[in-house]
């Protein structure tokens, strides 16, 4: 007679883990948060991070230990999820457009939960009557705000910004504030640099709440935040939150930046060697763009980073080595242009753990974390990440 198989034990040691896998170091995560939170703390600012990094309820357990607290989420599948968790005061920090609003604000009508919405355009502030008739929930929006020629927003001195905020009121909207993100301080690599771009973040952002409050609209929030300028934030007069993500796990841009050490970065892709090609000095890995993302946010940086760093199978750096090509499933390592050093002893079957260009690139190719602490080989936990949108 056949016996029904026994179900077979979750991995107990990174040693027993398919490759390639998704490790997070819970005492590196744990010290990032820590960093961050008393640095909002001392500046008098509410932290609301950022969670498009981690996507994990387990991680914002880590970072809201007493229970839920303010978040910022990247699409609507996060704030679902934490929402399913219950996470009440989230900002979707997304230009809206007209479906997502719905969406939202259906999601608001169901928990109870406010999902702060961002717009900055007189269009998008037009849909809002349509979204709350159809919902019956007055939204609640920021206007996104242009700090630094980044990406989309407004200048605190554009006269579209008192007209944007007035016809959100006009669609019968909440106007709750103003939001901005210093994006560009991921190009900078000095502290004067970055001191000086947080306060400038800061100084256009307040100027911007100045001026909607002049206008007749309370503007209650004024909210801002990238990864290096949150650290780098001297001053927070004025603003009444601070946002940010990748500080969690830390990457290779932020170490670039000079936000982080290699020490700090909590996360990383386990490989296994399955060739090599001595002639070319290559040892090839079971981790390509598939397992480590095509991100190669070091290349404009004054160090290029290759694909990411190659470190041992407890995490200490092999000086020197990259991961200089990847194909979709095919990592190849080799040592750095310029260096003097020699590829080390690392036989087919070996195991290497490789540091991440960008966190949040590295970490979307992966549906959970496998979660351990230092050099120590043990799996503690099994923690899942929520995916798309």
């Amino acid at each position: 007679m056949q016996t029904a198989a026994k179900p077979s034990l979750p991995p107990q040691s990174i040693h027993e883990l398919v490759t390639p896998s998704l490790l997070l170091d819970r005492g590196r995560l744990d010290r990032n948060i820590a960093r961050l939170a008393d640095h909002a703390r001392r500046l008098g600012v509410v932290l609301r991070p950022h969670m498009k990094t981690a996507k994990s309820i387990d991680v914002a357990r880590r970072v809201f230990p007493a229970g839920p607290g303010p978040i910022t989420v990247s699409t609507l599948a996060e704030a679902e999820y934490f929402a399913s968790h219950g996470y009440r005061d989230m900002t979707y920090a997304v230009g809206l457009s007209p479906a997502s609003a719905l969406r939202a604000m259906e999601l608001c009508r169901r928990t109870g939960a406010e999902v702060k919405l961002l717009l900055d355009t007189v269009e998008q502030a037009d849909a809002l009557a349509h979204v709350r008739e159809a919902t019956g929930i007055v939204p609640s929006v920021l206007i996104e705000l242009d700090v630094d020629d980044h990406r989309g927003g407004l200048k605190p001195d554009d006269p579209r910004l008192t007209e944007v905020a007035d016809r959100v009121v006009a669609a019968g909207a909440n106007l709750a504030g103003v939001l901005a993100h210093a994006g560009e301080s991921y190009g900078l690599n000095t502290p004067a640099a970055l001191i000086a771009a947080a306060e400038s973040e800061r100084a256009a952002t307040v100027r911007a709440a100045e001026i909607l409050r002049a206008h007749g609209h309370a503007c209650p929030i004024v909210s801002l935040g990238s990864t290096p300028t949150a650290h780098f934030a001297q001053n927070l007069d004025g603003v009444t939150e601070l946002r940010a993500g990748v500080y969690m796990f830390f990457d290779l841009v932020q170490n670039g930046v000079g936000v982080c050490s290699e020490d700090d970065i909590a996360v990383s892709v386990l490989a296994s060697v399955v060739g090599a090609k001595p002639e070319k000095g290559w040892i090839l890995v079971d981790a390509g763009w598939m397992a480590l993302s095509r991100d190669r946010g070091t290349a404009s940086q004054r160090v290029d980073q290759g694909y990411g760093v190659v470190c041992d199978e407890i995490g200490r750096i092999l000086e020197d080595v990259i991961v200089s090509q990847a194909s979709q499933e095919h990592g190849i390592l080799s040592i750095r242009p310029g260096s003097g050093k020699t590829m080390p002893h690392l036989p087919v079957g070996s195991r290497v753990r490789i540091l991440p260009n960008h966190a949040c690139a590295m970490a979307a190719q992966h549906e959970f974390y496998s979660v351990v602490d230092g050099e120590g080989a043990g799996i503690e936990a099994r923690w899942e990440r929520i995916r798309g949108w």
